[in-house]
């Protein structure tokens, strides 16, 4: 039996609890929720915007659905068919089709200008409990649909809102022994990818600024291992360092002003973190350690890093202040970690896990407890946070020689892992803070 609204709240309210918990026990390895059924009626079109309002409803419920948290109804299955935007809903016919929400909207032109206005409804309650419009060009007619649904999952879930972001990838292409990577962006459901660089570099771990639409990007050249910030409105680049010796894994600060990364030592034995002031184009060395110490993340507030390190012996997930100070192991489960990073809220380090054959994606607390599994496979790799910390995406790479990699998304739950679509193979992604 589906859910009222209220009783999905309740048991949203638990879910959450019990991944607090999680976080602490470990001792749930998933989560499971059952989806609240949504009605979106399809949005009434002022004239010259017919074939916009049904991409525009279609978007929305598109988004809602891939989120976990929703089923939008089937538009064939409606009773009412709504045809002002100011009426007020037949309720009882809404309920007859077994709605617990229902969103009803308008779309309107204006010369290039494009206006999208809804209304959310609990059906159960006939309680109006959200509207908003939103204007902006009309090429922008995807994003005005995604900051619809980013209101609508805010208010029913309450989490914070990620539906209107970008996501950076690798784009492969070619033989499994000769792959060409080049840079690519699309919108975070897959839709508008488009290619960014030429692919005549060996190009590696791409990472947005959370404060501007800027990326930061290793390329390997014949001659040289450089440090690239790529301006997404612009299409500039600027190389903001150029290393004789290897480079790995560059990432933005949280205020945007620095870069950390991994840089090879001369012999190439060892390689340790560095941070490099964009604005200075300083370098201060943080590790100093005969290791290989890579992947480094600073936490939301830029107090601490997490990093991984080989200096035990394999590699393992490390915690230490952003001046190098205290450095301190903190997984200990059986198995390699790597690749981690901090969730935008502070409360969780995702990484990735090697061991008996299989690569997992988890997550554990900045201490290291709390380590719980999300998802497992043949070669995963390379999560990255969703802006509000409730999604992971990565790469799975699949196996024989016409296999590659793929990008794949999960509910920090472990609960809703679909495939994200992209027009060819696809590793590294990273997730852009939320558009303005």
């Amino acid at each position: 039996m589906k859910p009222n609204l209220r009783a999905f709240l309740l048991m949203l309210m638990a879910l959450v609890g019990a991944s607090q918990a999680w976080a602490v026990t470990g001792t749930v390895t998933s989560g499971k929720i059952d989806p609240l059924p949504i009605a979106i009626a399809p949005f009434i079109a002022a004239p010259g915007a017919e074939p916009d309002s049904a991409a525009v409803s279609g978007i929305i419920a598109n988004d809602l659905a891939h989120s976990g948290y929703f089923t939008p109804l089937p538009p064939q299955s409606f009773i009412e068919q709504i045809g002002n935007f100011d009426q007020n809903p037949n309720f009882a016919s809404w309920q007859q089709v077994k709605a617990q929400a229902l969103v009803i909207g308008q779309v309107a032109k204006a010369g290039d200008k494009m206006t999208v206005a809804f209304k959310l409804y609990d059906v159960n309650t006939q309680a109006f409990l959200a509207g908003s419009s939103f204007t902006a060009p009309a090429k922008l007619s995807r994003r005005l649909a995604h900051k619809v649904a980013d209101m609508i999952y805010n208010k029913i879930t309450g989490f914070a809102p990620y539906f209107d972001t970008r996501v950076v990838f690798v784009d492969e292409s070619g033989p499994k022994d000769a792959r060409v990577k080049k840079l690519a962006m699309m919108d975070q459901d897959g839709f508008n990818p488009r290619t960014l660089t030429a692919g005549k570099e060996i190009l590696l771990t791409p990472r947005f600024s959370p404060t501007s639409q800027e990326i930061t990007y290793a390329a390997i050249g014949t001659e040289a291992s450089r440090v690239f910030i790529y301006n997404l409105d612009t299409g500039q680049k600027e190389i903001v360092g150029d290393f004789h010796n290897m480079s790995f894994a560059p990432r933005f600060s949280p205020d945007g002003q620095k870069v950390i990364m991994s840089l090879e030592s001369e012999d190439g034995r060892d390689a340790n973190i560095f941070e490099l002031d964009l604005r200075s184009k300083q370098t201060r060395q943080i590790t100093n350690v005969p290791a290989i110490n890579t992947a480094p993340s600073y936490s939301p507030d830029g107090t601490r890093i997490v990093f991984e390190s080989d200096r035990g012996g394999a590699q393992q997930i490390y915690v230490m202040g952003s001046d190098g100070s205290n450095q301190q192991r903190i997984s200990f489960g059986n198995g390699r970690y790597s690749t981690p990073v901090w969730s935008p809220d502070g409360k969780y380090i995702a990484f990735t896990k090697q061991g008996e054959g299989k690569f997992a994606i988890g997550v554990m607390a900045p201490d290291g407890s709390g380590e719980r599994i999300l998802t497992e496979g043949f070669h995963n790799e390379g999560p990255t946070w969703s802006p509000n910390s409730r999604v992971l995406m990565f790469f799975r790479d699949q196996p024989g020689e016409s296999g590659g990699p793929q990008l794949f998304s999960v509910d920090i739950s472990g609960y809703n892992e679909q495939q994200v679509q992209t027009p060819g193979f696809s590793s590294d992604p990273a997730w852009s803070p939320l558009l303005k």
